[in-house]
Formats: C-alpha cells, sequence, structure tokens
C-alpha cells in the first residue's frame, strides 16, 4: 500500500466531507450525495471508502459489501471512484493499487463488481479510474446495458412514427405540465409494471417523496393531461450535465395518444437549460443480455444514440 494514500471507511461522521468533495467533483452527481444513498441503507451494509493523499480528500467510493464481493454500489445505477479536476493517472493507479490491498486486509473480500459513471454525466475528463482497471486490476467487462441518449446542441430529428405521435397528442388536446403529483404518477407506473412485468417500482411512493423533499430541484416530474386527468408521465433526474428519465409510463388511453410523445417532445424542445444531454436510460435486462427491441427503437424515435453503462469485475 502507498504509504501516502490513507484510507478509511465512511461513517456518518463524515457526511458534510463527503457530500462536500461530491458537490465539486467532476463526475458524481446528486444520487452520490448521502442524503440519496443513505435513503435505503436499511437494505445494503455500507463499506463506502474516503481516500486522502497527504491528509486532503482525494475520491470516495460509494460501496457496500455481500458476502465476500465488495459493489460500487449494490443499490445504485453507477457509483465508481468520484474524483475532482486534480485527479492524475498516477495517483489513480496509487489509489486503486492501495483499494485493493485494504479491501483484502480490512474488509476481507475476494472480488469488487465496479460500476463507474458513464461519460455523459462527467463535467470534464474522467476515466483515469478505467486505465487503472485494466493495468492494476486486469478487470473483465462483466456486463454491459445500452442506454438511448440525445446530444441536445446535435440531436437528429424525431422519426416520421414519433412526429405523428406527437401531432395526434397535439390534436386530441393533450397538456403537458411539471408538478408534484407523484401520487396520480405512481399509479400509472405501478400498473403497468404489475401488468406487464408483475413487479413494483423501484422506489415505493413514500420513498420517492422523501427524495423529492430531499432533492426539490433535481427531481422533477412531467405529466400529460387530457381535461386535467394524467394519462402519462415520467419522474426526471436533473444533473448538472443531463436530464435523465428515470421513470417512464402512461395508462392505455395515453398510450394511444401518443401522451409519451407530447412529453417528451416537450421536454426535448422547451425544458433542457443547459444541459448537454437528454438520457431515456436502459432497454437492456439481464445485466445487458437482452436487448428490448421495442422499447430501444420508440427512444431511437426521438433521436437517441447509444451509451453504455458498464459493469467491471476483479479478483483480490
Amino acid at each position: 500500500m502507498d504509504n501516502s494514500i490513507e484510507i478509511t471507511r465512511y461513517s456518518c461522521e463524515l457526511l458534510h466531507e463527503w457530500n462536500q468533495f461530491v458537490d465539486h467533483s467532476k463526475n458524481a452527481t446528486f444520487l452520490l450525495n448521502r442524503s440519496y444513498m443513505d435513503y435505503h441503507a436499511d437494505r445494503f451494509s455500507d463499506c463506502s471508502l474516503v481516500i486522502r493523499s497527504k491528509g486532503r480528500i482525494v475520491a470516495l467510493l460509494p460501496a457496500n459489501i455481500s458476502g465476500s464481493i465488495v459493489f460500487s454500489h449494490g443499490g445504485l445505477t453507477y457509483g465508481g471512484l468520484i474524483t475532482d479536476h486534480r485527479m492524475t493517472a498516477n495517483l489513480m493507479i496509487d489509489i486503486v493499487r492501495s483499494i485493493n490491498d485494504f479491501i483484502k486486509v480490512h474488509i476481507g473480500a475476494t472480488a469488487v463488481v465496479y460500476k463507474p459513471s458513464p461519460w455523459i454525466y462527467h463535467s470534464m475528463p474522467s476515466e483515469e479510474d478505467l486505465y487503472a482497471l485494466s493495468s492494476v486490476c486486469h478487470a473483465s467487462l462483466s456486463a454491459r446495458e445500452i442506454s438511448s441518449t440525445i446530444c441536445l446542441d446535435n440531436r437528429p430529428n424525431f422519426s416520421e412514427l414519433r412526429r405523428r405521435c406527437v401531432k395526434k397528442a397535439e390534436k386530441a388536446g393533450i397538456d403537458v405540465r411539471e408538478c408534484d403529483d407523484f401520487s396520480a404518477f405512481w399509479q400509472i407506473l405501478s400498473t403497468n409494471l404489475k401488468c406487464k412485468y408483475g413487479v413494483s417500482p423501484v422506489h415505493s411512493l413514500e420513498e420517492i417523496l422523501l427524495l423529492k423533499h430531499r432533492f426539490p430541484k433535481q427531481i422533477r416530474l412531467f405529466l400529460a393531461f387530457l381535461d386535467d386527468v394524467p394519462l402519462a408521465g415520467t419522474v426526471i433526474f436533473d444533473t448538472p450535465q443531463v436530464l435523465h428519465s428515470q421513470y417512464i409510463a402512461a395508462s392505455p388511453q395515453g398510450k394511444d395518444i401518443g401522451a409519451l410523445d407530447s412529453i417528451f417532445a416537450h421536454i426535448i424542445g422547451n425544458c433542457h437549460g443547459s444541459h448537454r444531454f437528454f438520457d431515456f436510460g436502459k432497454s437492456t435486462e439481464q445485466h445487458g443480455k437482452y436487448l428490448n427491441s421495442s422499447l430501444i427503437f420508440q427512444k431511437e424515435g426521438f433521436g437517441g444514440r447509444a451509451v453504455c453503462y458498464d459493469t467491471y469485475t476483479w479478483y483480490l
């Protein structure tokens, strides 16, 4: 272990330092803030790490342990090492070597499963960790999932089908609004997931309301109404670089009249501000082995193109 690198496990006494570093990092979003991470702390055995060099925090690793495997992080879409603009390739190599030694000696794990944040969320180039995973850990790519992302300042036109659906919604009188009626949307979402997959949303209504209270500007809801009745909606996670569609759902009537098309046309055309990307999220299942072709066809019709969400694994 590099003597200049000091690693400690995260504890609640470090909450302020953790969140402050996340806020000023080059590759983290509010999902890595402890107020978001810890809403489901009871479901995971946390083993997040705080990495210092010469007394200064240089990186954070959001992580949990299950059995003998460390995950970064099992409860999040992405995690990986959080760094700031001062990170260099050589420092990252020292950090990753030190983390491996720490995990073996102090946590007793035998493997690491690592989900880096995709590049679209980075405010500046931030892939020093990917190089270190290859050169130090000899990590293997264990899963690759595909998301559909629109580059907002260089986006393709909507497909003819999507344009027709937007016009159909306009003709029907669909009205798109940003609002806070999560209860109405959760009814639509829960019914869809139950009927189609036999599952519930990852977040319960109570959990999403708690997170909305904690992150009022970052968690947004857009609904499509017909005569003041909500027919479709999407929950947007608003990060500095990316508007990410976390949940998407429509009632049968909403699907028939293109309510979702109207919502996305409204957001993409009017609500992106200084954001660089609109991300529809993944269209894969079974850790990327199955591609939902009809789902990605719809997203690509809006101009979404491929961004990969990767997972790496290595053994200690």
